[in-house]
């Protein structure tokens, strides 16, 4: 059965989304459909103003509207504390437990030698000691995943603050070998923060 070209376009676009299967884009596409026209306008103005207007913070590499973003600019966080986190996901899924109160950095990637990922960029690194000097931080919280890639970006983070007089810890038990911060409950979560360990370098 061939679709009206503008339904299949729909629904390649669909297909393209994380976890997305041709079923699923299929329903999804019919759904709209199925919907008033004000709620595809609603969702066009909505996917505009997502490309238009959202932008990752100067400071933290958070989503904002806003420079920096009402985490940085929140005079009531905890800026003794800083949370250093692989992916926006990470830092959304900590942020929404309301678990933790202090301030964040987002590395916005790992590193993997698979993916010729053999060290964190230089850039990332001078913008974190930049926000760092910013602000009196006595303990970074290196909020890596459990896995692979997530140690290989502990160690080279602790590598490359190993001159920083502060405490650097990390997440504990709780989460699971080869787990994501991103699918963790707030039960996991408040295990792992609570139970962070300081690190050294040695």
């Amino acid at each position: 059965m061939t679709l009206p070209e503008p339904l299949e376009r729909l629904i390649s676009l669909f297909k393209e989304l994380p976890g997305v299967g041709a079923k699923s884009a299929r329903r999804m596409a019919f759904f709209v459909l199925q919907q008033p026209q004000s709620y595809a306008k609603d969702m066009a103005d909505a996917l505009n103003a997502l490309k238009r207007d959202v932008a990752t913070c100067s400071r933290c590499g958070n989503l904002t509207v806003t420079q920096p973003c009402p985490i940085c600019s929140d005079p009531m966080r905890n800026r003794h504390l800083l949370c250093v986190v692989e992916s926006l996901e990470d830092l959304t899924s900590i942020e929404l437990s309301g678990l933790f109160n202090g301030l964040y950095f987002n590395l916005a990637t790992s590193v993997s030698p698979m993916d010729d990922r053999e060290n964190i960029p230089p850039d990332v690194i001078e913008r974190l000691r930049a926000l760092i000097a910013q602000e009196p931080i006595e303990e970074i919280i290196i909020a890596t995943n459990p896995r692979v890639e997530g140690d290989m970006t502990f160690y080279a983070l602790l590598d490359a603050l190993a001159d920083l007089p502060v405490t650097k810890s990390r997440l504990a038990y709780g989460l699971p070998v080869g787990g994501s911060i991103e699918f963790a409950d707030r039960v996991t979560l408040h295990a792992a923060l609570e139970s962070r360990r300081p690190v050294t370098g040695d």
